[in-house]
């Protein structure tokens, strides 16, 4: 029967092809590699739709102008057969909100204590992809977040895990813990069966959120995020989240560090990505003193650096003020004669938490106007024009 012939030929090459992109996987370090087809997520096109057309995404507008590619990886790549999503297990030693109580230290998200995850993975999926063209003669792809494809959705689908509540991957072997990756491909390979959702009852990663960011189950308003607020937004933050936001600097990790199924994860491979020390509890004092060129340098390949040092020093002005540390004063006034509007707007507000109503009075009396409309606005809010 040549068809059976042809058949059983097809089945062999897709199992050895699947066989060897594993076995690749794990040279490079990935604690998983997963299967699926490009036709796996229907559903994530209208919970996208859904999130777009209730403005959760904030100014993201990058996400409403690749909503078509987002949906539906076709549209990405029509001649996509296959998608690999690999993960990579990031999990921290201790639990990261013990920093939370530490009014003089500064919160930077797990994931940003170690060298930008772009490009530790994108090198990694480089290679894994050079070798598996060699070995199929068929073309590929790889991404890394920076595309618009849906990760997450995908890794559910290729039975890495499911999207928790916080909407973030959750894995039964790594937590709420592990950096993706994808490798569209033409080649034909067997897909893995999606994971199904294991939160049942369990709502420990919404009720921790400091700024009530998600108003239901699988659902988040980006505007309320932490992670959003501090990385992705550009101006001034919320004054009513600004509180919230506590010594968090970058990102956020609470609903990450909470999920039960965090106890029940694995070991990480040896090739686990290994935290800089000098990034775990920064004073906010030193990190005040970061001018350009000396951020740069100190955030040299880490993700934190994309963000410039403007918006960063932002976001270390709010930990100041939440402190109540009477010894940042004179940094924060120093900072509210810096040339950023948006540096100079939150050392205002800062310097009206940490002093008393007479200081700021007086702090304020030695100045001699704004030119900023924003600026202006965190005066006024403060209470002085």
């Amino acid at each position: 029967m040549p068809e059976d012939r042809e058949t059983e030929r097809a089945n062999k090459r897709r199992s050895a092809l699947t066989a060897f992109l594993r076995e690749e996987a794990r040279a490079q370090g990935f604690d998983l590699c997963r299967i699926t087809r490009p036709d796996a997520i229907p559903e994530a096109a209208v919970r996208l739709g859904q999130f777009l057309d209730k403005g959760h995404h904030g100014t993201m507008g990058w996400m409403e102008e690749t909503r078509d590619r987002r949906a539906d990886p076709r549209v990405l790549w029509s001649e996509t057969r296959s998608i690999a999503v690999f993960g990579l297990n990031y999990g921290p030693d201790e639990d990261p909100r013990g920093i939370l109580d530490k009014r003089d230290k500064a919160a930077i998200s797990v994931y940003a204590q170690n060298r930008d995850y772009h490009d530790i993975i994108k090198g990694r999926l480089k290679e894994i992809a050079t070798r598996f063209a060699a070995r199929s003669k068929e073309d590929v792809k790889v991404f890394v977040d920076t595309a618009p494809v849906m990760e997450k959705p995908l890794a559910g689908a290729a039975g890495l895990g499911w999207q928790g509540k916080h909407t973030n991957l959750v894995s039964r072997a790594f937590g709420s813990w592990l950096f993706l990756g994808s490798m569209f491909t033409t080649a034909d390979l067997e897909p893995d069966q999606p994971e199904v959702d294991h939160c049942g009852s369990c709502r420990a990663c919404l009720d921790i959120c400091p700024t009530s960011a998600f108003p239901a189950p699988y659902q988040l308003d980006a505007r309320r995020c932490i992670s959003y607020l501090t990385i992705e937004h550009k101006g001034p933050i919320d004054p009513e989240l600004r509180p919230m936001i506590g010594n968090r600097i970058y990102g956020c990790d609470d609903c990450l560090a909470v999920c039960p199924w965090n106890k029940f994860a694995s070991a990480a491979s040896e090739m686990k990505l290994v935290a800089r020390d000098d990034l775990k509890e920064p004073s906010i004092a030193f990190l005040l003193d970061l001018d350009d060129p000396t951020f740069r340098t100190f955030f040299s390949g880490s993700p934190v650096k994309r963000i410039g040092r403007d918006r960063f020093i932002r976001n270390v002005l709010i930990a100041a003020g939440n402190s109540r540390e009477r010894s940042l004063t004179e940094k924060c006034r120093e900072l509210a004669e810096d040339p950023s509007p948006v540096v100079r707007g939150m050392a205002v507000w800062a310097l009206s938490q940490l002093m008393t109503a007479g200081e700021f009075r007086a702090f304020a009396a030695q100045r001699h106007g704004e030119a900023d409309e924003e600026v202006r606005a965190e005066w006024k809010l403060a209470g002085v024009l």
